[in-house]
């Protein structure tokens, strides 16, 4: 039986796209903006242009000061942030449904009128918390590199997913005021953006609100989406090696997959499942607790829009264990699943686990509004959090054995793996 959220859907004459989710047994309200850009509508040479608005968003606009919209919402017992990924980028607060309006306020100003805060100033210190971040969190950290090298790895020079969404700092050093002002022009236009309010407002107030604080930004012709036509799987396994001061060998199996959200991604998503991301998994009860040669596994999906998605294994290997060894273990079980498909029980545990893990999300008042921004701005599907399980229930058993036939075959890997530099040494 789907599930019954009320949802209420209107575009507003300038082309926002507005979306409700009335719920009125907490006495706060989430507003969620996600504007159809990411790293992959950049052009080569202006990479991490996408994040960087990201930072800019909060340096001030018209009438706010820079710092100002988090301080504001703060004041008022709310919490905020901001993410930017390949498709998309996305800015969210959730806070008591009195300042519901300063929170249209704010979010209006920066999305129709952030480039007068744009400066050269501004634009050269968020270039620096870029730098910073992608220290942090890249470069100075073990494995932090492993999914920059796995994009270049898997998807081919000039793919849009071939490069990370922190950009390149070479681009960034490059970009002129003009250059950045351009791509928010582009981009940032009522009619690429999708407002989610989810909280104690009613349809009425809430669409009347969005007219009332987003209306009067102009509208225009919607920037076009460049259609990337569907990846095929690797043709042969590709390999990159690095040899680093990690605390263990670790290998990324990379595979790509069908467009996210149709029944084949679905259905290559419980293959993975199945095969590590399950307590039940194969390679978790063969690798890590009957031969105990690796101490973690872990299996995930990525799903994307432009022409592909991603599907990733990830093994850290025991420390008296060999790496190779463990690798073609791994592929023993693709291939074994891949003929012979899930297991009752198997298919029983993906659906337990998918059926938690979904509620828990639409549980949670701020979730449950990102995942009704994400369908509605990259599927348009605003009804989405109601027949998502109903969905994934529908798939066969046969549906996950074809899909990891297709998608999940040993040659079609690519592998990204760590070796403890001294031991790579000895």
């Amino acid at each position: 039986m789907p599930l019954q959220y009320e949802i209420h859907d209107r575009v507003l004459p300038n082309g926002l796209r507005v979306v409700v989710q009335p719920d009125p047994r907490v006495p706060t309200v989430t507003v969620n903006l996600w504007v159809g850009v990411g790293s992959r509508h950049e052009s080569p040479g202006r990479t991490g242009f996408a994040h960087l608005f990201e930072h800019l968003m909060f340096q001030g606009s018209r009438r706010v000061a820079s710092g100002e919209h988090f301080s504001a919402v703060m004041a008022e017992g709310g919490r905020l942030n901001a993410t930017t990924w390949f498709d998309r980028t996305n800015y969210f607060e959730t806070l008591p449904s009195g300042a519901l309006e300063l929170a249209l306020w704010l979010e209006a100003d920066r999305h129709g009128h952030l480039l007068e805060a744009v400066t050269q100033e501004n634009l050269d210190n968020q270039r620096d918390v870029v730098k910073e971040e992608k220290r942090q969190r890249y470069d100075n950290v073990p494995y932090g590199q492993a999914l920059t090298t796995i994009y270049a790895t898997v998807f081919p020079e000039g793919h849009p997913y071939h490069h990370p969404t922190i950009g390149s700092m070479d681009d960034l050093d490059a970009a002129s005021v003009e250059d950045v002002h351009e791509f928010f022009r582009r981009w940032y236009r009522p009619q690429n953006t999708v407002l989610t309010l989810v909280g104690d407002v009613t349809p009425e107030d809430a669409f009347a609100l969005a007219e009332k604080y987003f209306g009067g930004l102009p509208g225009g012709e919607r920037s076009p989406h460049e259609v990337t036509p569907q990846l095929p799987p690797l043709e042969e396994p590709v390999r990159r090696e690095l040899l680093e001061e990690v605390p263990n060998d670790r290998l990324h199996l990379a595979f790509r997959l069908p467009v996210d959200n149709t029944s084949e991604y679905h259905a290559a998503s419980m293959a993975f499942d199945c095969l590590g991301g399950l307590s039940i998994s194969r390679l978790e009860q063969r690798l890590v607790r009957t031969e105990q040669v690796a101490t973690s596994v872990r299996a995930n999906t990525m799903g994307f829009v432009g022409g592909v998605s991603l599907g990733l294994i990830v093994v850290d290997i025991a420390e008296d264990a060999d790496a190779a060894a463990v690798e073609a273990e791994v592929l023993e079980e693709l291939e074994r699943f891949a003929a012979e498909g899930p297991t009752d029980v198997e298919m029983e545990a993906v659906l337990a686990q998918a059926d938690r893990a979904w509620l828990h999300a639409l549980a949670a008042q701020d979730e449950r509004a990102d995942l009704i921004g994400q369908f509605t701005c990259l599927h348009d599907d605003p009804q989405f959090i109601n027949t998502f399980l109903d969905r994934i229930a529908a798939i066969t058993p046969e549906q996950v054995r074809a899909a990891a036939a297709a998608w999940i075959r040993p040659e079609q890997r690519a592998v990204v793996a760590y070796r403890v530099a001294e031991e790579a040494a000895a």
